[in-house]
């Protein structure tokens, strides 16, 4: 059976290396990476992937050693997402894949439920 964390985000081991990485860079504004959602992108909500402080409704995830902050409201729109990370030539960066968008925009990056 799933542990709550792993229900309600996943992160590909693609994903995990890159935020390692970039955890060890050194240039870590608050410690922790925050995965969220906000208004705007052309689908209705873009995803949120940034280090952050924990703040009052924030779910703590420790996802395979990296600390992961979810607000408590935006787990509504992120449940079961699995997060990857793609290091291709076509195509560079995290993307989500989301059970719960209902609409997607080209980039990937915005969605709409």
């Amino acid at each position: 059976m799933e542990n709550l964390e792993e229900a309600l985000v996943k992160f590909t081991p693609g994903a995990l290396k890159q935020l390692r990485a970039l955890r060890n860079t050194g240039n870590l504004e608050g410690g922790k990476i925050r995965i969220g959602v906000e208004g705007g992108g052309c689908a209705g909500l873009n995803y949120i992937l940034q280090y952050d402080q924990e703040k009052p409704g924030d779910i703590e995830m420790n996802i395979d050693g990296i600390l992961i902050l979810l607000n408590k409201a935006h787990g509504l729109y992120l449940s079961g997402i699995t997060v990857d990370y793609q290091d291709g030539l076509s195509a560079r960066g995290f993307t989500f894949e989301n059970p719960n968008a209902k609409t997607t925009c080209g980039c990937g990056s915005s969605f709409g439920i």
